[in-house]
């Protein structure tokens, strides 16, 4: 296939006039439109206005899609423990499946072509084969929850880590490479000790198996793991193995100089969540110390109950001007920054090589774009139309793994409206049942 338009080749280099061109999995060619429509006579072509990798949600809960608008203006506590884990309780194989799927739907309609996925403790299966059936590129893990947890989610530490052992087996590095396994543990407040090093043995025990969990979102999160263990999170999770090239900590609003020196002496991955952290009143993430420290930080849009979407364009837009807010500096986190933090870096906390920017050689996961819209009348700076106008509803084409996907506003071979009507029903039955 022969893409031409505005070519998005990485944070800093652009083709006006450009070309990308794939055959199989892969781009074959990336330059000048004139010059590759010569060069590939045969070749199937669709123009767009902008074509530009396909961005990475690193850090996701597809399951908690049927949850959006449940738990507005609410504690992250009292969210998490009185909405949201209750909601996850109550789900069984097929209502994840939905939930997965219609998660998953949202993230390739709006651009999002791999995301980190944090599942549920039960029924991560149901999930998987959402992943697998929709098409996204994914490194997704079942929660472990051994401790301080709600009935019906927590279970015994060796259970936990069985079944986590028994669904990396049977799902990771699946469908082509594109399904990679994550060890998800909740995060330290709700595993014992003997549960987190036990998800470093298993991350240990299976080639490109990554780790991914919560960290440092809330001061009473913090206050909380330092009562049972002396220490700091940030410390807490290096005692007991889950810091590293490997570890994807979501959020890290709250840390201290230390643990700011340990995150980069240890290579370990930190994924922004600037919408979700703003709703929940969590505080500002130090995403400029991180960069400046050589911390790779990614965005993440966290689930639909805490956001309400999963549009990865509303988050770059978040991130940016947060981080100008806290420190009065409108110079700080430009658009190529934060649209760096969405793909390249995105790709790179996921464990994904060859991903995030679209150069010869490397991954097709596309996506093509209109400028054909007032928001988008003049595009002056494409980096700052991305950033700070655009939005997932200018998406008209996405590709993953040179598979199309979504098609001209419609999903390729998924009834999309179908899911939508399953999905709300659903809710409607969740909602009656937990008297939301």
């Amino acid at each position: 296939m022969l893409l031409s338009g505005t070519v998005i080749v990485d944070a800093s280099t652009t083709i006006e006039e450009g070309a990308v061109v794939t055959e199989d999995d892969c781009i074959v060619a990336v330059g000048d439109r004139t010059d590759l429509v010569e060069q590939y006579p045969g070749h199937e072509r669709r123009e767009y206005d902008i074509l530009l990798p396909g961005l990475v949600g690193s850090h996701i809960h597809s399951v908690q899609s049927l949850g959006r608008g449940v738990a507005d203006d609410t504690a992250l506590l009292s969210w998490l423990f009185d909405y949201v884990l209750p909601m996850e309780a109550e789900m069984d194989a097929d209502v994840m499946y939905t939930a997965a799927k219609l998660g998953y739907l949202e993230c390739i309609e709006s651009g999002t072509t791999t995301v980190i996925d944090h599942l549920s403790v039960h029924h991560a299966d149901a999930a998987f084969d959402a992943a697998i059936d929709v098409g996204i590129r994914g490194r997704l893990g079942k929660v472990l929850m051994d401790t301080e947890s709600p009935a019906g989610l927590q279970q015994g530490t060796q259970t936990a880590l069985d079944e986590t052992e028994k669904l990396i087996r049977e799902y990771h590095d699946v469908n082509d490479g594109r399904i990679q396994y994550a060890v998800t543990p909740r995060f330290a407040v709700s595993c014992t000790e003997a549960c987190l090093r036990g998800c470093r043995d298993l991350a240990d025990a299976y080639d490109g198996v990554r780790i991914h969990t919560h960290a440092s979102e809330n001061r009473d999160e913090i206050a909380a793991v330092e009562e049972e263990t002396g220490m700091r999170n940030i410390f807490w999770l290096d005692e007991v193995g889950l810091t590293g090239e490997d570890v994807v900590l979501a959020h890290c609003v709250w840390t201290d100089e230390a643990e700011r020196e340990l995150l980069a002496e240890s290579g370990t991955h930190v994924c922004h969540c600037p919408s979700s952290n703003m709703k929940l009143a969590s505080g500002i993430a130090p995403v400029i110390d991180y960069l400046e420290r050589g911390i790779n930080v990614a965005l993440g849009n966290d689930g639909p109950p805490c956001n309400n979407t999963l549009d990865a364009f509303t988050e770059m837009r978040q991130a940016s001007l947060l981080q100008k807010v806290e420190t009065l500096d409108p110079t700080t986190t430009a658009a190529e920054t934060v649209f760096e933090m969405a793909t390249r870096n995105g790709a790179e906390a996921a464990g994904f090589e060859r991903l995030g920017e679209l150069r010869e050689g490397w991954k097709a996961d596309i996506i093509g774009m209109t400028t054909d819209v007032t928001r988008a009348t003049p595009v002056n700076d494409v980096f700052s139309h991305l950033v700070y106008a655009a939005h997932g509803d200018d998406v008209e084409f996405t590709m993953v793994d040179g598979e199309v996907l979504y098609d001209g506003s419609e999903h390729v071979g998924i009834d999309a409206a179908a899911v939508r009507e399953q999905a709300r029903e659903y809710a409607t039955e969740l909602n009656a049942t937990l008297e939301l």
